[in-house]
C-alpha cells in the first residue's frame, strides 16, 4: 500500500480534495490506479507492485525566510500547482505528503543545478541561499518527526502486549506531528521558489550564447571533430552524448489566430508581436458538411499575413480528433477505421493543395496519442500519424512538417487505458524514421481541462529537457494561460501561479515561461495559443492576448518585448523575468 498523511491548519485533515491526483512509475510513465482520501490519508491503489510517485495538485505557501509558521492557506502563496513525490516503495505506514513533495523538489533542484551547468554559482547567490533554507527546513521536519517518535516511545498510548499499532499519536497523525508538517510545508515553498528562480537564471545565462550562435558553433566544432566532416550549414545538430538537438537559427515567436475573429485592431496586435502566424485548420470549420469546404475566413487571414504583414504562415493541425475539432458527420465512421483513414487522406489532400503556395510549415496532426474521442488501437494511431506525414510530404515536399504532442505531461494515460504516453508516442515517431522536421509541444496551464493543470517553472523547463533528449528540434506550438479565473469543472481545478489569474498574472507568466522555452538550444519557436478572445472555437476562456473588442491585454506588449529582444540579440532583462526576493 502507498499512502500519505495529510494535515490542514488545525491538524490531521478531516477532508482534503485529491485534485488531479494520479500515479506515475519510472520515467514519469503514468500508471493506472486510484487515489482517494480517507481518515486523514491519501490512499493510492495501484495495479502493479512497482515503485510509484504521486502527482497531486496542492496549495504551496509563500516562502518564509526563517523557520516560522507558514502563512495560512487563505494566502495565494506560490499558487495551486501539480507537484510530485519521488518514486516510493509500498509500506504499511503512510508517508508525510508535504515532506515527500519537498524531498522531490530538493532532489530536482540538485539535479538541474548540474544539468544546467550552474554548479559554479557562488554560495552567496540568493537562489542558493534560499535553497539552503529549504534544506534546513527539510531537516527540521525530519527532526520534528523523530522527536515525536521519541515521545511516543516514552509515553505509549496502547497496551504493549497488543499487536495493534496506534492509529494516532497524542498530538500527531500516524508517525508525524503538526510541527513536522509545518516545517515540510516551509521546505516545499522555499525549494519550489528557489527552483523557479534557478530555471529563470539558467535561461538568462543561456540566452546570450543561444542568440550569438555560440551554442551552435560549438556543436558544429564537436561534430566536425567526431566525424571529420563539417556539417551542412544551418542543419539542426544532435551531438552524440549531448542529450539534445541544437538548432542553427535564433528562436522566433508567433501567435495562433482563430479565423473567425478578424478586425483591424487585432491585425495591428498580430503584426506587433509575431514573427510568424499560425492558422488552426480545424476539420469542423474547414468541412462542416461532408464534401463541402469553407475556406472564406481562413483565406482572408492568410492573405493578410502574406500580402500585408509579410510574415510566414504555419498551419494546422490538419488532423485533430478532439470533440471540438471534428465535424459531426465524421462520427458515422468512428468504428470503420479503413473509411476513416481514407477520409483523413482526402481531407489532407484538399487542404494542402489549396494552401501549399502560402504555408511554409504544417502541423500534420495533433494529440492522436491521447485517443480520448475516437477509439483507435496503437497500430491505428501510428498508421494515421504515418499517413498524415506521408501525404503532406508528397503534396508539399518543400514544407517543414511537425507532429504536435498534446498534454505532454501525460496524466491522461492514467485514465485512458487505450492512449499512448506522450514520450512513448514521440519516441515511436522518431524511431520510425518519418520525415518529421520537429516535434510540437502543446503547453497550456490554468484551465480545468485534462492536461492543463498549472505547473511550476522548473517543471516546465525540465519537461522541455526530457523531450530534447529525443534529439529532434522542438516547437512550443501552443503556450498559454488565462487572464481570468476559470470556474472549476467536474472537480477539476486548473490551479494558479503565484496569484489568481488576471491580465497581470498572465503577462508575468508569459515573460518567464517564454524566456525559459526560447533559451533552450533545441527550441526553434514559441507560439502563443490564441491571439484574441471571442472566437467560437476558443479553447481557453480569457486565453488570448487581445480582448474580443480588440483591446490589447498586458501580455501583448510583454510578448512584443520578448520578440524585440530576440531580434536585437539582447537578453530579456531582469525587469521582465525577476521573480522577486
Amino acid at each position: 500500500m502507498l499512502s500519505f498523511a495529510v494535515f490542514d491548519e488545525s491538524g490531521p485533515a478531516k477532508s482534503w480534495p485529491a485534485r488531479l491526483a494520479h500515479l506515475q512509475g519510472a520515467g514519469d510513465l503514468p500508471l493506472q490506479g486510484t487515489v482517494t482520501f480517507s481518515n486523514g490519508r491519501l490512499l493510492c491503489e495501484k495495479t502493479t507492485p512497482e515503485t510509484a510517485q504521486l502527482v497531486v495538485q496542492v496549495h504551496v505557501d509563500r516562502p518564509s525566510l526563517a523557520n516560522s509558521k507558514p502563512p495560512l492557506l487563505t494566502d495565494t502563496g506560490l499558487g495551486v500547482l501539480s507537484l510530485k513525490t519521488c518514486l516510493l516503495p509500498d509500506r504499511d505506514q503512510p508517508y508525510l505528503l508535504n515532506l515527500e513533495l519537498a524531498r522531490h523538489q530538493i532532489m530536482e533542484f540538485l539535479n538541474k543545478l548540474e544539468d544546467w551547468n550552474l554548479v559554479d554559482l557562488p554560495l552567496d547567490n540568493p537562489v542558493l541561499q534560499e535553497f539552503e533554507l529549504a534544506r534546513r527546513s527539510f531537516t527540521a521536519a525530519l527532526v520534528a518527526q523523530r522527536h515525536e517518535d521519541d515521545t511516543l516511545a516514552s509515553n505509549p498510548t496502547t497496551n504493549p502486549a497488543s499487536n495493534t499499532p496506534p492509529t494516532a499519536k497524542p498530538h500527531g497523525h500516524w508517525d508525524f506531528s503538526p510541527q513536522a508538517d509545518r516545517m515540510a510545508r516551509a521546505s516545499l515553498a522555499q525549494a519550489l521558489d528557489a527552483g523557479e528562480k534557478l530555471a529563470v537564471l539558467a535561461a538568462e545565462r543561456q540566452m546570450p550564447q543561444r542568440l550569438s550562435g555560440e551554442v551552435y558553433n560549438k556543436a558544429v566544432a564537436t561534430m566536425t571533430s567526431l566525424t571529420g566532416e563539417k556539417p551542412a550549414p544551418g542543419v539542426p545538430l544532435a551531438v552524440p552524448g549531448a542529450g539534445t538537438c541544437v538548432v542553427a537559427t535564433p528562436p522566433v515567436v508567433g501567435c495562433a489566430i482563430s479565423p473567425d475573429v478578424f478586425s483591424e485592431p487585432i491585425q495591428r496586435t498580430a503584426a506587433a508581436i509575431s514573427d510568424f502566424v499560425v492558422m488552426p485548420l480545424r476539420w469542423i470549420d474547414m468541412e462542416p458538411s461532408e464534401g463541402k469546404y469553407n475556406f472564406t475566413t481562413t483565406d482572408r487571414w492568410i492573405e493578410w499575413a502574406v500580402r500585408v504583414a509579410k510574415v510566414p504562415v504555419a498551419a494546422g493541425p490538419l488532423v485533430d480528433l478532439r470533440p471540438h475539432c471534428v465535424p459531426e458527420w465524421l462520427y458515422i465512421w468512428e468504428n470503420d477505421y479503413e473509411t476513416l483513414r481514407e477520409l483523413v487522406h482526402d481531407h489532407i489532400q484538399q487542404i494542402v493543395t489549396r494552401y501549399r503556395r502560402t504555408v511554409t510549415r504544417w502541423t500534420v496532426c495533433s494529440g492522436l496519442h491521447v485517443n480520448s474521442n475516437f477509439k483507435l488501437s496503437f497500430e491505428q494511431i501510428m498508421d494515421l500519424t504515418r499517413i498524415c506525414v506521408l501525404v503532406v510530404k508528397k503534396l508539399h515536399p518543400a514544407a517543414k512538417l511537425q507532429v504536435e504532442i498534446a498534454q505532454p505531461w501525460g496524466e491522461y494515460h492514467a485514465e485512458v487505458k487505450r492512449s499512448i504516453p506522450p514520450l512513448m508516442y514521440a519516441e515511436a515517431i522518431v524511431q520510425s524514421g518519418l520525415a518529421v522536421d520537429s516535434l510540437g509541444l502543446r503547453i497550456q496551464m490554468g484551465q480545468p481541462a485534462s492536461g492543463q493543470s498549472t505547473r511550476d517553472l522548473m517543471s516546465l523547463s525540465a519537461l522541455i529537457d526530457r523531450y530534447a533528449q529525443l534529439e529532434k528540434p522542438l516547437a512550443i506550438s501552443a503556450l498559454g494561460v488565462p487572464s481570468i479565473m476559470p470556474q472549476a469543472i467536474e472537480g477539476r481545478d486548473g490551479g494558479v501561479w503565484r496569484s489568481p489569474w488576471s491580465e497581470t498574472a498572465q503577462a508575468d507568466w508569459l515573460a518567464r515561461a517564454a524566456t525559459i522555452c526560447l533559451a533552450k538550444p533545441s527550441v526553434q519557436s514559441v507560439c502563443w495559443q490564441e491571439l484574441a478572445d471571442g472566437s467560437t472555437r476558443a479553447e481557453m476562456t480569457g486565453g488570448g492576448l487581445v480582448t474580443a473588442a480588440g483591446v490589447a491585454k498586458l501580455a501583448a506588449p510583454r510578448l512584443a518585448l520578448v520578440r524585440k529582444s530576440l531580434r536585437e540579440n539582447k537578453p530579456l532583462g531582469a525587469a521582465a523575468t525577476d521573480l522577486g526576493a
